[in-house]
């Protein structure tokens, strides 16, 4: 739209000032993203994939932050970056032309120059506002569109904005959604839905869902998560190369020979899995590989109908405000699992007879506890006939791959209908006439399908929902280390550095060190042996007493060698070796003063006090 106002010629678009048009074509087409208090972290990411994707199709993109609309650097600051990123060049001279000659060079007049700010509130309103006006009057020889990003409501522009710059703008509204939405979104496509295999147990997804929550709700902090516990999961599990086998990969033997596995080491790493030990050494020796291709097989199909049944409680929590992720952690609880399944192996048909009395009991586990699960169940049975109507129809696109769900939810469908059917073909004389006895009868009729859809979502979650982690083989798919990826997100540095500090020969690993276990050697950093030689005391150390066990340590070497010159044991042969200088006095002072100035740096040591300046104090105890 901006070129169809008038396309001018080089010579026009290089010219040093802009191009004298109606006021229509200075109009600036403006995309006002409403971020809605999103983390300030997910906000950038969010703008700058924005301006990754853009750049992949075509347009020329330019970030600018609200620092750069201040009344300090004025309008100059903002065309200066414009020029740095699109010139890489840094010019002392900011001048809006430069901009248009370089936009005519890049020959295709096609794509837009896109600026993108991202923070409107934090930016002066009287540099953006000249800033727009600016770039209405030269939007002819560059076309620009700008995208800003607004935090609190989209009434923002006209309490910052001057009103002459507002009439430039053509704003066109985009809202974000909310950073639990967001995160139902991901929980939803990485982890119900299976999209990689890929798995948590039900204390990694507690840990991270509460990590999520300390950190205001940031996304970015969740994927980080996230891609922690994938990746040590890879590098920690032999097995997972087997996650191709759930995504249609049917050559599990020629992966494994791939990664290095021979068919009966597979087999053998498998059978010793705990979820595994179950299984009779008979039925190993009789199935060989079919046990693990099998097993997964059965895993494929647990995992498949657990994220149904996740999918067909989400959208009935939904109108309770439930969220995705408090359900996916409730849900993968195995000892919740373990309270309502059923003691008689029964599945959905067994719904009459005999079992109606230990039906009774397993819906008492299902809906005993007040649970997210529970909630949602709970609020089936509030929801009125259109709404019910539209569950099922979800619960009906949902179920296709599980027959005996998706029948029982068809029929139940069809049954509401009939009801609308019945109500929408009355007579209107009989309308008028049966008026209270219709409505009574139409209420009860409402409950009586809520109380079967009810049933219905207890049915499947007692029968369906099996947890990842009561699955065979499930620790080739399922991540549960939830101490490692603690200690990934959130570390312990004091800890680390006493742990590297007392087995410092597992990390140097030299040959002076392998040979001796934990003795302590002179060879060793002074800093590690002050610490091993520091665990022998209390709360306070007599620096008279360590500098003594440090000496005799850094002695030890010299020691060795007091005899004097070493010679061959052979006769014929009498070959001096000399012997290692012994350290002086204040050179062992001198290290020793040095090590515990390193400890006191380090957080492990305080200093001697002016009540007893003859002990230092620890700080830290324990690992």
């Amino acid at each position: 739209m901006i070129t169809s106002f008038a396309i001018p010629t080089f010579p026009e678009a290089t010219g040093s000032f802009p191009m004298v048009t109606d006021a229509t074509s200075k109009q600036l087409f403006t995309g006002l993203v409403l971020t809605k208090n999103m983390e300030f972290v997910d906000d950038l990411l969010t703008f700058e994939e924005l301006g990754s994707y853009l750049k992949s199709q075509g347009c020329h993109v330019a970030n600018l932050s609200s620092l750069e609309f201040s009344v300090k650097n004025g309008i100059g600051g903002c065309l200066r970056s414009i020029l740095r990123q699109f010139l890489m060049i840094t010019l002392d001279a900011a001048d809006v032309s430069i901009l248009a000659t370089w936009y005519r060079e890049q020959g295709s007049c096609n794509n837009p120059v896109v600026i993108i700010i991202e923070d409107l509130e934090r930016c002066c309103g009287s540099v953006l506002s000249d800033f727009i006006i600016m770039l209405s009057e030269w939007v002819l020889k560059i076309p620009v569109v700008l995208i800003m990003g607004i935090a609190t409501t989209l009434d923002a522009p006209k309490s910052i904005l001057q009103s002459n710059a507002l009439h430039h703008l053509c704003p066109c509204k985009f809202i974000l959604g909310t950073p639990l939405e967001r995160m139902d979104a991901i929980v939803e496509a990485v982890l119900v839905k299976q999209c990689s295999g890929f798995g948590i147990s039900h204390k990694v997804a507690v840990f991270m869902r509460n990590y999520f929550v300390s950190q205001d709700g940031t996304i970015t902090s969740f994927i980080r998560a996230l891609k922690i516990a994938c990746a040590q999961h890879f590098f920690v599990e032999p097995l997972s190369f087997m996650i191709w086998f759930l995504l249609g990969d049917d050559n599990l033997m020629l992966q494994g020979e791939k990664y290095g596995l021979s068919p009966e080491m597979m087999l053998k790493h498998a059978l010793s899995l705990p979820s595994c030990q179950s299984i009779g050494s008979d039925k190993i020796a009789k199935q060989h590989g079919e046990t693990i291709v099998n097993g997964l097989a059965e895993l494929k199909k647990l995992q498949c109908q657990w994220s149904i049944v996740i999918l067909c409680l989400y959208e009935a929590g939904k109108c309770d405000k439930v969220t995705l992720l408090d359900l996916f952690c409730e849900a993968l609880d195995p000892d919740s699992f373990k309270s309502r399944a059923p003691d008689n192996g029964g599945g959905l048909e067994n719904d009459s007879g005999g079992s109606r009395d230990c039906y009774k009991h397993q819906q008492y586990h299902t809906t005993r506890n007040s649970g997210f699960i529970c909630q949602a169940v709970q609020k089936l049975r509030d929801l009125p006939a259109v709404q019910i109507c539209k569950l099922l129809k979800g619960w009906e696109k949902y179920t296709v791959n599980v027959p005996q769900i998706h029948e029982k939810v068809k029929k139940l469908l069809s049954e509401v209908k009939s009801e609308d059917g019945k109500g929408s073909g009355q007579d209107l004389s009989t309308i008028s006439k049966r008026h209270a006895s219709r409505k009574h009868l139409k209420i009860e009729d409402s409950k009586a399908v809520n109380e079967k859809a009810a049933k219905l979502l207890e049915s499947m979650v007692r029968n369906y929902m099996q947890p990842l982690e009561c699955a065979a083989f499930h620790e080739i798919v399922c991540f549960k280390n939830v101490n490692a990826l603690q200690t990934a997100l959130i570390g312990d540095p004091r800890r680390r550095i006493q742990v590297d500090l007392l087995e410092v020969q597992n990390i140097i690993q030299c040959s002076c060190c392998s040979s001796s276990s934990n003795a302590l050697l002179p060879s060793m950093h002074d800093s590690s042996i002050l610490y091993t030689l520091a665990q022998e005391h209390g709360d306070l150390i007599n620096l008279h007493d360590w500098y003594q066990s440090f000496k005799s340590v850094a002695l030890r070497l010299s020691n060795k060698g007091k005899r004097g010159p070493n010679y061959s044991p052979s006769p014929k042969k009498r070959k001096a070796t000399t012997k290692p200088a012994k350290p002086s006095e204040a050179s062992i002072q001198a290290r020793f003063c040095r090590a515990v100035t390193e400890l006191q740096i380090t957080g492990l040591l305080r200093m001697p006090s002016k009540r007893r300046p003859d002990y230092v104090q620890r700080v830290a105890f324990g690992l």
